[in-house]
């Protein structure tokens, strides 16, 4: 392991290129650059996630940790790990203060892995416009996380609206399982849907995009019950055009699956590490079609798969934003005050 203070990019990259050549050199084997922007406080979070998912799929791993904007000084430090306590392949922890901060890809594009896809998480809340975020817009594949919102349904429908091609959410994710099984109980019928309904709290992500799926799959319009009894998606019900009803319920890491005419069975339905969520979206790094169909009609959007592809780079100053909102707040106070 390298550790670099105050330094600069082009140090970094030559402590890179050192590390590499004294590990015996990696980057051949490397399918992919993961690029993981967090927050401090999420950073030992965010690479056990990673580590797990690198040893998946062999990557070189780039964390960016942006703090203090409108710190009066900018600062660069670094940590280079290779083959170690962060997977098997390459990874560059970096901590960026001040103006730096805003312009990270001045510091990550040197360190990308030639050739080969890039991918961008955000573990936590990402932008509201992923465009205005250059580190999104130079990815491949974009993965956010709207169940760590303050708001996760607005943020699902923000995500649809700010949606391109190669977008995924984790909330997607957490439903495979659930996808899965559902599907698995038509394999025996060929009975048409004509009913579905979702238990659920009223804030959960998953939920939602169930109702996307199920309803862009099936062409019907679920229905949400809402409970405040469970803090996750507790229950699928489905009436089938023949008078069979289908449910499948959740309870801890088992689902209990019940369908007229036969016996209930119990079912694995484990929720999964972080790190084993991450892995699921590295494996697929072209626009997922069906997430985007789910997405639309969760939030009553159409043709969001039939977007371009490609971002153009918006800049925003976040900075500058919050010292607009404070000064509007400010002159709101004062008129009140008169």
């Amino acid at each position: 392991m390298i550790g670099l203070w105050d330094t600069t990019g082009n140090e970094v990259v030559k402590a890179l290129a050192a590390e590499r050549r004294s590990a015996g050199g990696v980057a051949s084997g490397m399918a992919l650059t993961l690029i993981v922007v967090v927050d401090e406080k999420r950073v030992r979070e965010a690479e056990a996630a990673a580590t797990i998912a690198s040893a998946a799929h062999p990557c070189r791993l780039v964390v960016v940790v942006r703090a203090d904007v409108e710190r009066d000084r900018n600062r660069l430090d670094a940590e280079i790990v290779v083959g170690g306590r962060l997977g098997p392949g390459e990874a560059v922890v970096t901590r960026m203060y001040g103006r730096l901060a805003l312009h990270a890809e001045s510091v990550v594009m040197p360190l990308l892995v030639p050739d080969v896809p890039v991918v961008t998480w955000w573990h936590g809340e990402p932008p509201e416009e992923i465009a205005t975020d250059f580190l999104g817009v130079v990815a491949d594949r974009r993965i956010t996380d709207t169940a760590q919102a303050v708001d996760p349904i607005e943020a699902l429908r923000q995500r649809a609206r700010d949606y391109a091609p190669g977008d995924t959410d984790l909330a997607w994710t957490r439903i495979t399982p659930w996808r899965t099984l559902v599907a698995g109980a038509f394999d025996t019928t060929q009975a048409r849907v004509t009913e579905a309904t979702v238990v659920a709290p009223g804030s959960d992500p998953t939920a939602a995009l169930m109702i996307g799926w199920l309803g862009s799959r099936l062409g019907i319009t679920p229905r949400w019950q809402t409970t405040d009894q469970f803090p996750r998606m507790r229950e699928v019900q489905l009436r089938c055009a023949n008078g069979d009803e289908l449910t499948l319920t959740r309870d801890d890491s088992v689902a209990t699956f019940r369908r007229t005419g036969q016996d209930d069975r119990q079912l694995p339905l484990v929720r999964r590490p972080l790190g084993d969520e991450l892995a699921e979206e590295l494996r697929r790094l072209d626009a997922d079609q069906v997430y985007a169909e789910a997405l639309g009609a969760a939030a009553g959007l159409t043709g969001l798969e039939q977007r371009p592809g490609q971002r153009v780079h918006v800049w925003k100053d976040p900075a500058t934003a919050q010292r607009a909102e404070a000064g509007v707040t400010a002159h709101a106070d004062m008129s009140a005050e008169h």
